[in-house]
């Protein structure tokens, strides 16, 4: 079973139910010089005058529940606010330019992410991601002797614009 609340909800009045009899009491309390007022009970179906409430018709009572905050307009609506709008005003920080490039480069991925999947679709093409590592296979290999390094990025470079230029081609819309 579980334990009574320490200080149980009470009404304007102070009454509130006693935990153990489940009656209504006004519970036991200290007076300023120390000494300790007794709990009392309270009768059954008895409503002090301080927890009586204001009638309110059903009307009523949905008019309070539909009521506008003080001050408000019919019909007006606060202009959309938008974080960018103060930004033309305001020359950016460093810190906020770095943030606006990263942003940039998100997108970038995003966008390039879409576009491999597009090209899976199409019958007999290979993705530009499977280019992408059979360039970066060839430029391991390279890089195993130092002087063919130099010369063999280069070749790869323009075989993989290359590649990129015709892969371009065939996404154009007509």
């Amino acid at each position: 079973m579980s334990r009574p609340p320490l200080n149980p909800d009470q009404t304007a009045a102070g009454i509130a139910v006693d935990p153990h009899t489940l009656e209504r009491v006004i519970p036991e309390s200290r007076r300023p010089d120390g000494t300790i007022r007794q709990q009392k009970k309270i009768r059954p179906g008895f409503t002090p005058q301080e927890d009586v409430r204001r009638f309110r018709g059903t009307k009523q009572a949905q008019m309070d529940a539909n009521v506008l905050p003080k001050g408000h307009i019919v019909g007006w609506a606060p202009p959309p606010s938008t974080s960018n709008s103060g930004a033309g005003d305001k020359p950016l920080s460093k810190s906020a330019k770095k943030n606006a490039k990263r942003k940039e480069k998100r997108e970038e991925k995003k966008s390039e992410i879409i576009k491999d999947s597009w090209e899976d679709d199409d019958e007999g093409e290979t993705p530009v991601k499977e280019t992408a590592t059979k360039t970066s296979a060839t430029t391991s290999s390279a890089s195993d002797s130092p002087g063919e390094a130099a010369p063999s990025m280069t070749t790869t470079e323009s075989t993989s614009t290359d590649a990129l230029a015709s892969e371009l081609e065939k996404l154009e819309v007509k």
